[in-house]
């Protein structure tokens, strides 16, 4: 087991103990028959395709959405095979990239853009979050994946493939130093250009969405509890823990430490 593996089931075990409520949170959610009810959900939003795949990249669950855009009569039809078995080629390569570097960091994919043919031969945009599925001892053994079909930044070619390159680059980099000339020159944009087409589909400035990935793999490290704060905040992206306290507040309201007894309901 990895060390950040081991820090999330320690964190889960001592929040368990120290929080009365978490005992019957998880007595209910072991109590739910079956996971098939996020699936059903899901079979009730048509522009918004679910799945979820083991460490071999299998399908072992999709919703409705996704039945329909890989041409297929019924979901039985998807478990067991591969991207490969089901999309064009460059589409399979692109999702099985993104599939391995989540199982080897760990990390969640969020706001993907990816480019997606549909059956009728039509090209279109959709956005992708990718979360790991971790067993009761804390190992990842799959993946969960929503996209959302972006109707009309499409028809507006608000998207192309050198913009979707420039958020792919921050997404694989946020922890890094990071320029937006940089990433505006990826774009083939200028720097106000990328920042008008990031607030059209995500409602963020280029900065604001750099900072939101940040902040949202902040939260995650702390929940897990164990690792300090001056560690969270070089892992981040940040020069420092004051760099990431002072953003953290401002997004928040709260410091990270305070975040942190949110979540455990101690002091630590």
């Amino acid at each position: 087991m990895s060390r950040r593996q081991s820090y999330s089931s320690a964190s889960t075990a001592s929040a368990s103990q120290r929080d009365p409520r978490s005992g019957w949170r998880e007595q209910f959610l072991a109590a739910i028959a079956s996971p098939a009810f996020v699936e059903a959900l899901f079979d009730r939003l048509p522009d918004i395709v679910y799945s979820i795949k083991d460490l071999g990249g299998r399908y072992v669950s999709m919703s409705e959405a996704a039945v329909a855009r890989c041409g297929l009569r019924r979901k039985q039809d998807a478990i067991g095979k591969t991207a490969f078995d089901l999309f064009p080629q460059p589409m399979a390569q692109r999702y099985t990239r993104q599939d391995e570097r989540l199982f080897r960091t760990g990390k969640p994919i969020i706001d993907n853009l990816d480019l997606t043919v549909y059956r009728d031969g039509s090209a279109g945009w959709c956005l992708t979050t990718k979360e790991p599925l971790h067993d009761h001892q804390g190992a990842i053994i799959g993946l969960a994946c929503i996209s959302k079909d972006l109707v009309e930044p499409t028809r507006a070619h608000l998207i192309d493939a050198g913009f979707a390159d420039a958020i792919d680059h921050l997404l694989e980099h946020f922890d890094e130093p990071l320029r937006m000339e940089e990433l505006a020159r990826r774009a083939r944009l200028s720097a106000a250009q990328l920042d008008r087409r990031m607030k059209k589909i995500f409602q963020l400035s280029a900065g604001q969405y750099l900072i939101k990935q940040r902040i949202d793999h902040a939260t995650r490290l702390l929940a897990q509890g164990g690792i300090a704060i001056a560690e969270i905040a070089l892992q981040c992206g940040f020069s420092d823990q004051s760099a990431l306290s002072r953003q953290f507040r401002q997004v928040t309201g709260m410091a990270p430490r305070e975040y942190r007894q949110l979540l455990f309901g101690t002091r630590s």
